[in-house]
């Protein structure tokens, strides 16, 4: 897990549950993006929680969860002005 300390000293991370929160001290979890179905059942990813694209459709569920992992890397996890 990459952990980001921002400037005004606010971590940023893409959640899993390698790290226990708790013992970083008191937590705010914010969504940064919604993978969901569509009706032709594909796989969308919604980034716009972070000012993010949309992403897709996917064939497969697990397709869509690499795209915004890689997506929230590449773009959201390192930038100067966080997102709040």
């Amino acid at each position: 897990m990459q952990l980001v300390v921002t400037a005004d000293g606010d971590l940023r991370f893409i959640y899993a549950e390698t790290v226990d929160l708790r013992s970083l001290g008191p937590t705010v979890i914010r969504r940064g993006s919604y993978v969901e179905p569509d009706t032709a059942g594909n796989w969308l990813v919604d980034l716009g929680p972070v000012d993010g694209p949309r992403l897709g459709p996917f064939v497969k569920r697990s397709e869509a969860l690499e795209a915004e992992v890689a997506w929230l890397q590449e773009y959201w996890l390192i930038r100067s002005e966080p997102s709040k």
